[in-house]
């Protein structure tokens, strides 16, 4: 199957053998393709002797570490061809990832992105607050992976209005505004993880426990992500983030994502249930750190994500620093198809990387 055929396929409608046998076909086929495009891709494939006619499982795919997105310029096009780099988080003094997209790889993030997004928020397009300042997508000193994320979900939403001043204080004239005007509409609300909890909830619990007064986003979905760093500091839960933010202003439907600027457009969003999803047109294993060889669901390993998506780079098959549990495949009982997860953290020493980690760490030095 093509690409374009693959992503006619409802994300989380097919099982195990079938997603896999797809998966391996496009998956050998991108890694054949970046062997033969990308000169350092096919010295690293060379190096370790990797040969795709030995390859029958997606276990057998080789894989790279996503730390060489910050080290190599890996891409598999001309230089003329690139449309797009993006640019990873990364604290003061970081190096940072840099992902070079030529339009179709651009295009088929942004479909992926939506046919994935849909199945959680529907095919309607909602008014949209944006738990964030205006300037983050004005300032180029801003604008990596934070302002990306704020672009590329921004197609789901109509009438969108900022929740947050530059000095990221709360813009209550400008929220009240946005729910007056949509009074008894759905509404989608988007931002990243930590800076929800810093400036928006704990501003609605102070408001709400000096006034008595706060908002009313009963009829809101969240979807949210950028890491978890900060708040396991804090000693807050995916579960108790939830239910404050169900106390303080009656929000009912908060979804978490993971991804990355190395897969951008192959998110796995959490379901009802808190669990991480792969979708049709990605996937995960969970390796062994001292072994590498795939870990049996239940226990805690380095997590590898796959892609259909990378064609101007090498980004299909990659090794991230994040820890991980596989709970389950297409027994989910949201219903979902596919393997279902849970992230348990970064690995010791790796650098802060997601978009909510990057700025908790500049906003604890201030």
């Amino acid at each position: 199957m093509t690409v374009e055929e693959i992503l006619n396929v409802p994300p989380f409608s097919l099982g195990r053998e079938e997603k896999q046998n797809i998966l391996l076909d496009r998956l050998l086929e991108l890694t054949r393709y970046h062997q033969e495009h990308c000169l350092e891709y096919g010295k690293i494939m060379k190096a370790f002797g990797w040969d795709t006619e030995r390859m029958n499982r997606l276990e057998d795919l080789p894989y790279i570490p996503v730390r060489l997105f910050k080290e190599l310029e890996l891409k598999s096009v001309p230089p003329e061809e690139i449309f797009k780099t993006l640019t990873s988080s990364g604290t003061t003094g970081q190096q940072v990832s840099k992902i070079y997209l030529n339009r179709r790889n651009a295009s088929l993030q942004q479909k992926t992105l939506v046919k994935i997004v849909t199945e959680f928020t529907g095919h309607q397009r909602m008014p949209m607050l944006i738990i964030d300042c205006p300037s983050v997508i004005k300032n180029r000193q801003m604008f990596s992976a934070r302002g990306a994320g704020i672009l590329g979900f921004s197609i789901f939403g109509a009438d969108k209005t900022y929740a947050l001043n530059d000095d990221m204080s709360l813009n209550l004239p400008e929220i009240k505004s946005f729910l007056e005007k949509h009074y008894g509409e759905d509404i989608l609300l988007f931002g990243f993880t930590f800076m929800i909890w810093q400036h928006f909830y704990k501003e609605l619990k102070r408001m709400k426990e000096e006034t008595g007064k706060t908002l009313d986003l009963s009829r809101g979905i969240l979807i949210h992500g950028g890491g978890w760093k900060k708040l396991q500091k804090e000693a807050v839960s995916q579960e108790e983030f939830r239910k404050c933010l169900m106390d303080v202003c009656g929000l009912p439907k908060v979804h978490d994502y993971y991804g990355m600027v190395e897969q951008t457009g192959c998110v796995y969003m959490q379901c009802e249930y808190g669990h991480l999803h792969a979708s049709l047109f990605s996937d995960v294993i969970i390796r062994n750190p001292m072994t590498f060889q795939p870990c049996q669901p239940g226990e805690k390993g380095l997590i590898q994500v796959l892609s259909i998506l990378p064609e101007s780079y090498p980004g299909h098959s990659i090794l991230t620093e994040d820890e991980g549990v596989l709970l389950g495949e297409d027994d989910c009982p949201c219903g979902r198809k596919g393997k279902y997860f849970h992230i348990s953290g970064r690995i010791k020493n790796a650098e802060i990387r997601g978009c909510s980690d990057t700025y908790a760490a500049k906003f604890e030095s201030n």
